[in-house]
């Protein structure tokens, strides 16, 4: 977790620090290093194992992580490139977003499953839509916001309304469903939450 730039200081048998998935004030992140655990007791309540981490900070798919740990368990991991480009234009970045979304889904068990409780499950109309899922991940994949290509990237994402002025996903949680302009362009978007505690939402 040093290599992500978390702090942790020493707590009892644990450790703690600042969770980074959520505008933690706490710190809220205790880490268990005989369970091999971590778990969040503030705002986003998340948690698990080492896998899981890999998989949140890094935004890779469970097989990635999987083959990341295996070959390389004491190296830091390389941060993928941001999946928007900052000097596209609107129309261009919300395609970005469209496509992030869209593999975010194809990943994504859980979200998986409830196209599946709902009769939708042929891969070519999956594609097709460009359904997607908001994991929680985008943000992640951004620069810090602390640094200045960072900041611009989220200030051009709260004004096309992915990201809320708190810095969070406004889909967080939800299956997204991309309307297209008959030219290809993303007129809209709307959200269908399938986690507790979170908003549906539109943009």
């Amino acid at each position: 977790m040093a290599a992500a730039g978390i702090e942790l200081r020493q707590h009892g048998a644990d450790l703690i620090g600042r969770c980074p998935f959520h505008d933690d004030r706490g710190p809220s992140l205790i880490v268990s290093p005989r369970k091999n655990l971590w778990h969040c007791l503030g705002e986003c309540q998340t948690g698990g194992s080492v896998i899981d981490w890999v998989m949140r900070t890094r935004s890779l798919s469970f097989r990635h992580a999987i083959e990341i740990l295996r070959e390389a368990p004491a190296a830091p991991v390389k941060r993928l490139p941001p999946p928007i480009e900052a000097r596209a234009a609107d129309r261009d970045v919300l395609r970005q977003v469209v496509n992030y979304y869209h593999e975010s889904l194809k990943e994504s068990p859980e979200a998986l499953r409830y196209l599946e409780s709902r009769g939708l499950t042929h891969p070519e109309m999956i594609g097709h839509f460009k359904l997607g899922f908001a994991n929680r991940t985008l943000g992640y994949r951004l620069p810090e916001k602390n640094r200045k290509a960072g900041a611009e990237m989220r200030g051009r994402l709260q004004a096309l309304g992915i990201l809320r002025e708190s810095g969070h996903e406004h889909f967080n949680g939800s299956i997204v469903i991309p309307i297209f302009s008959c030219q290809g362009d993303v007129l809209g978007m709307y959200g269908r939450k399938i986690t507790p505690n979170l908003r549906e939402g539109s943009r």
